[in-house]
């Protein structure tokens, strides 16, 4: 046991340090070269302005870092999606910050950057979070204006956002650092405040060549839509200041003026710390997807003083529910269990599988959650529900329909971790991107995927064989077996957390000993925005 445990948290070990390598690495954003004409300029960087904003020695929760990870290689690569996101504190206030990067492609949106801005403007409308913007940003990125503008989740998205969240009181300030061009320029006008730095930054929706292109006049962005035009002229801004620290000083000042907000009532006492070691987690999450560890002693270290009200502890034991608290706030887990289960019945249950009696379980104990405003956090390691003919006859869609009936309509706060496998209607089912958890965090350990990757593979190749033997093609042993290599590989690629944090179907990749102080970062957020809409699960499957 000992050295399984030592074997395993030596590999965990290394697949944290990897995503910490990695990120470093973006954290560069565009490189030196284009770091250093921004500050010839006098501008600081994205990361720089954030560093600045938030409160000293506060937490700031990143999301999205990952996004564009090694896509977009044909144009040169787009690090964070040239947009940094996430969760901070300024002058005491929890916020959501959005800071373009101008170092990536002169701040350009991509279709990744159009994709993250909105998830972080949905963050803000869940939780009623004020939202601040650092603009700093080309506009579009033409050559792929195509896959960022015209339709509903692309770019004017945005300002119909803006918008909304105005009507609804979520405070919104805008800082115009840099260039803010065509469309996006009303991002910031369409914020409560707007305040423009002197000499770097311009706001207008043509810029000098275009207007000359299209109407003959000459004239230079400056004098187009610089900070004297638009805080003595136009009127379009609000403040001018004139460095980039003067502008966050303000926006400092105005967010320490912010009357209290209405909570939601969660629960919470004074926290404390597991009492069994979160760092074993390390040696207790198996080396490989495939091997059967015991869940509960995952979730025993999440726990403040590893304290855990288990619900129908006896029943449906390949899901785990109860009732805890994580930074004294008061949670309910639903957990999938990854160990091999004899039930009362004799009847022999693989880990990380939702059987009928797990899937019931798990529906009653979400209602209760939402019955009692506990906010619950699911923690995925599953890769599917049973199937066979007498799962079928026992009606395990109808169990699973439940499930998913009960999470699609919950009304707490959901948080979403995925601690392994994440896999099909599974993934569904414990609160997955689609079923709209707040947050949702993948550790390094996770494989997302519609199926494993030697069933899906094989399938695959089946298909292709079958397809070029239609065409008259001979499939010899040693084809198959190449084709079954490659697709196989492509198919792991594609199940990554890397691969999935790029695309933002997860928030970020995190060391597990951060799910702690994600899950009470989260729930501080959502205590912003009272629940208003009954729970009620509509036609249920009995």
């Amino acid at each position: 046991m000992d050295i399984e445990f030592n074997k395993n948290e030596d590999i965990n070990k290394q697949l944290v340090y990897e995503v910490s390598t990695r990120l470093k690495k973006i954290y560069h954003g565009g490189g030196e070269k284009a770091a250093a004409r921004q500050k010839e300029k006098g501008k600081m960087l994205a990361r720089e302005r954030i560093a600045y904003l938030i409160d000293k020695d506060s937490n700031w929760l990143e999301i999205g870092a990952f996004a564009g990870d090694c896509m977009y290689t044909e144009h040169g690569g787009c690090p964070s999606g040239g947009v940094i996101t996430g969760i901070g504190y300024v002058s005491g206030r929890q916020c959501i910050i959005v800071a373009n990067d101008a170092t990536v492609k002169a701040g350009a949106w991509f279709p990744i950057t159009a994709k993250k801005n909105l998830r972080a403007q949905e963050i803000a409308l869940e939780n009623r979070l004020p939202i601040i913007y650092l603009v700093d940003s080309a506009g579009v990125f033409l050559p792929l204006q195509d896959e960022i503008f015209p339709d509903k989740e692309h770019f004017g998205r945005i300002f119909r956002n803006n918008a909304q969240m105005s009507s609804m009181g979520i405070i919104q300030i805008a800082a115009i650092m840099g260039s803010c061009v065509a469309g996006g320029a009303y991002l910031p006008i369409m914020s409560d405040e707007a305040m423009i730095v002197e000499g770097t930054g311009s706001v207008f929706l043509a810029g000098a060549f275009l207007v000359k292109s299209a109407i003959g006049e000459d004239v230079d962005n400056e004098t187009l839509g610089g900070a004297t035009t638009h805080c003595e002229i136009s009127g379009v801004t609000d403040y001018k200041q004139p460095n980039d620290k003067a502008a966050l000083d303000s926006i400092r000042n105005i967010m320490s003026m912010v009357g209290d907000f209405t909570k939601a009532g969660f629960d919470r006492i004074k926290p404390a710390v597991p009492k069994l070691n979160p760092k074993e987690i390390y040696g207790l999450v198996p080396d490989n997807r495939e091997k059967a560890y015991d869940m509960l002693e995952i979730v025993l270290r999440l726990l403040d003083n590893s304290e855990f009200e288990e619900y129908k502890a006896g029943y449906g034991q390949s899901i785990i529910c109860g009732l805890g608290r994580v930074d004294g706030w008061a949670v309910g887990i639903v957990a999938n269990q990854r160990k091999l289960i004899k039930s009362k019945k004799g009847e022999m249950q693989f880990g990380g599988v939702i059987y009928s009696d797990s899937a019931d379980k798990a529906t009653r104990f979400i209602m209760n959650c939402n019955q009692k405003r506990i906010p619950l956090i699911f923690l995925q390691d599953v890769t599917g529900f049973m199937v066979g003919s007498r799962s079928e006859q026992g009606g395990i869609i109808k169990d699973g329909a439940k499930m998913v009936n009960a999470v699609a309509n919950s009304v707490v706060p959901k948080f979403t971790f995925v601690i392994g496998n994440s896999y099909g209607a599974g993934n569904y089912a414990m609160c997955g991107k689609a079923y709209d958890p707040r947050l949702i965090y993948a550790w390094p350990t996770a494989k997302i995927a519609v199926m494993g990757g030697a069933q899906a593979a094989k399938t695959l190749v089946q298909i292709q064989a079958a397809g070029m033997k239609a065409k008259g093609q001979e499939v010899t042993a040693e084809q198959e077996a190449e084709l079954l290599k490659q697709t196989t590989d492509r198919y792991h690629a594609q199940t990554t957390p890397y691969y999935a944090a790029a695309r933002l179907w997860v928030d970020g990749i995190i060391d597990p000993l951060e799910t702690r102080r994600i899950i009470s970062m989260g729930i501080e957020a959502a205590n912003h925005a009272p629940i208003e809409k009954a729970f009620n699960v509509g036609i249920i499957q009995t």
